[in-house]
């Protein structure tokens, strides 16, 4: 009989299912919630698949974690409050320090930390936690357990595997995105620096404006054309799911590609 680690009491196949299934239902809320918010479909996610991630590893810390404060409703909410709260702060501080881009922004409602959480969006965590963990869960788990343990390993195993290859997919898509936004960036500047060069000379009413900046400043313009068309691919997916995404370090571009995005967009025909 082969040996399966366990954690928390839990056999790890059983944690990557229980995490899978998590992170779908999460990926499923934030879709509905988002869509009715826009007043459009949106698909929300960083992953190509119907997952979020950061769902999946809450609950997870909740079902490993919290299961001595599961006799005290009040205390686990407190708890679950603090612990998601905080886990959902993390994962924005991380992505905007490794890619320089804030995926969402509380900072329209009061009482918020730095945009990456709100007082509201903070104790509807804790309200969430409490349904899943003393109503969703134990259903969850009875139906997982019906399954035979050899087709849930194998389950488990394939699965994350295809998650692993999304998350492939998906770093490398914000690594590009990120690259071609830094060098729109510079192209921009050196596009501003030349023109500002070309509107100086004319104002100095020099007789013999060089050709050269015109010339320059033109060939500028095409390469920050050809990036602009390059960011626009790259990051429609991204700004598609997260249409308060920002930047401090790349706010120029990514306005610019925001508004390349909207002319490029077909518009909707006028009812009759």
């Amino acid at each position: 009989m082969s040996y399966e680690p366990v954690f928390f009491g839990f056999p790890l196949h059983l944690l990557a299912l229980y995490f899978l299934i998590y992170s779908c239902l999460g990926w499923i809320m934030e879709t509905c919630y988002c869509s009715l918010t826009e007043r459009r479909f949106m698909i929300r996610g960083f992953l190509y698949g119907p997952v979020c991630p950061i769902y999946g590893v809450g609950v997870l810390m909740m079902i490993c974690c919290f299961a001595p404060f599961q006799s005290n409703p009040l205390i686990f909410y407190g708890m679950a409050t603090l612990c998601m709260s905080a886990w959902e702060y993390f994962v924005g501080w991380f992505l905007e320090t490794t890619t320089h881009i804030k995926y969402w922004d509380y900072s329209m409602f009061r009482f918020n930390l730095h945009g990456r959480i709100c007082l509201w969006v903070c104790l509807m965590w804790g309200l969430l936690a409490y349904l899943v963990i003393f109503w969703l869960h134990p259903l969850v788990s009875g139906l997982v357990l019906l399954v035979p343990l050899l087709v849930r390993q194998v389950l488990a195993a394939v699965l994350c595997a295809i998650l692993l290859v999304d998350a492939g997919f998906t770093i490398r898509d914000l690594a590009l995105m990120s690259g071609v936004l830094r060098r729109l960036n510079q192209a921009g500047d050196e596009l501003r620096i030349q023109v500002a060069l070309g509107k100086s000379q004319l104002e100095a009413k020099l007789e013999n404006v060089p050709d050269s900046l015109d010339e320059a400043a033109g060939s500028l313009k095409h390469k920050y054309d050809l990036l602009l068309s390059t960011a626009e691919r790259r990051t429609r997916r991204f700004l598609d799911n997260y249409t308060h995404m920002s930047s401090k370090h790349w706010s120029k571009p990514l306005s610019d590609v925001r508004a390349s995005i909207s002319r490029h967009r077909p518009r909707r025909r006028a009812r009759k």
